[in-house]
């Protein structure tokens, strides 16, 4: 069969499993509570996402590729386990609600992991500033020497640009913070159903008003993704300092050898590696925004199959930013200043 695969996910969308069982179980033990579904069917369901659970962590999962989703997989397992009784768990719930309720949980998450990560990078910043109190050196303009500054008061500088992307993220979250999961494939669900509920037990703070906005808003993965390439900005600028600093013309800092290379023919170089990987990468996260935006700049309401296409830059962009923050509060710490 020609192009066999190609609407295949799950290569990708398999690690929203933690939120795609979350969510599951939330809007059981709902469906139990409203009696839209009976207490010992909701038990058995529920004790079957609990094996499936375990079952992933464990990696003992059967993933099949032919079933294309983190979804599919889970509910065609959840079938084997405990037969037919699991055809109930998509009772008043669509595809279209139950992704998106994933997917904002784990931008969530993600936010949480990267605003960790930003506060450690401040903390080596501040360090080295304490450290270096008293070194002065020259400040720029131009790529010229202009006025004398102290050290500290330059590094204190991405502080603060670290400081206002904290901002960024925070303010991402108080938007992504909203549950969609009941509105169906489009237009809600003719059930009885207790959305604020499911909000509580899923961690958000307020539920989506508009139905077929809420299955096809992916404006919270354009947050996350645009304080990402502001970030990126400002981690590629304090990466392009270390590579000019460290070099023979400026000599300011020696980079640690966890945090640097040697040269394959030059044995008395160390080439700041972590640096200018770092700053390479910038381009990688604007481009999934750019990417991101061009899918989504054609799309009429409310789903279309091209929002699947969220998922891979998004993934992309979080990994990159948060083992960034990581490689740069180490070589930050394992710098020497040279006063």
């Amino acid at each position: 069969m020609r192009g066999k695969g190609y609407t295949t996910s799950i290569s990708y969308d398999r690690r929203l499993y933690k939120e795609d069982i979350a969510g599951s179980i939330a809007h059981v033990k709902m469906l139990a509570i409203q009696r839209i579904l009976s207490s010992s069917d909701a038990e058995k369901i529920i004790s079957g996402l609990e094996v499936i659970l375990r079952e992933i962590t464990e990696g003992l999962f059967p993933w099949k590729e032919e079933l294309e989703d983190i979804h599919m997989n889970v509910e065609a397992r959840l079938h084997e386990i405990i037969g037919s009784v699991a055809g109930r768990i998509h009772t008043a719930r669509s595809r279209n609600d139950q992704v998106t309720t994933d997917l904002r949980l784990y931008v969530k998450s993600s936010i949480d992991t990267t605003l960790m990560g930003i506060k450690d990078l401040q903390r080596a910043i501040l360090g080295q500033a304490e450290k270096n109190i008293s070194v002065v050196m020259p400040g720029y303009t131009h790529l010229q020497r202009a006025q004398p500054v102290l050290l500290a008061h330059h590094l204190l500088a991405y502080f603060e640009m670290l400081e206002r992307d904290k901002h960024r993220f925070q303010e991402a979250l108080t938007r992504v913070d909203v549950m969609p999961l009941g509105s169906g494939a489009l237009a809600g669900s003719p059930y009885p159903l207790d959305r604020n509920f499911v909000a509580r037990e899923l961690g958000f703070s307020r539920i989506s008003s508009n139905s077929m906005d809420a299955v096809s808003d992916r404006d919270f993965v354009l947050d996350y993704m645009y304080a990402s390439a502001v970030l990126m900005t400002h981690l590629s600028r304090l990466a392009e300092e270390m590579v000019l600093w460290s070099s023979e013309e400026f000599g300011f800092v020696r980079m640690g050898e966890d945090h640097s290379t040697g040269s394959s023919i030059m044995p008395q170089k160390r080439n700041p590696d972590f640096a200018e990987l770092g700053h390479g990468r910038s381009g990688r996260v604007y481009g999934n925004l750019v990417g991101f935006l061009t899918t989504l700049k054609g799309l009429p309401l409310t789903y279309n199959r091209d929002l699947q296409e969220d998922k891979e830059s998004l993934f992309d962009s979080v990994d990159t930013v948060q083992s960034t923050l990581e490689a740069f509060t180490g070589m930050l710490e394992d710098v020497c200043f040279d006063s």
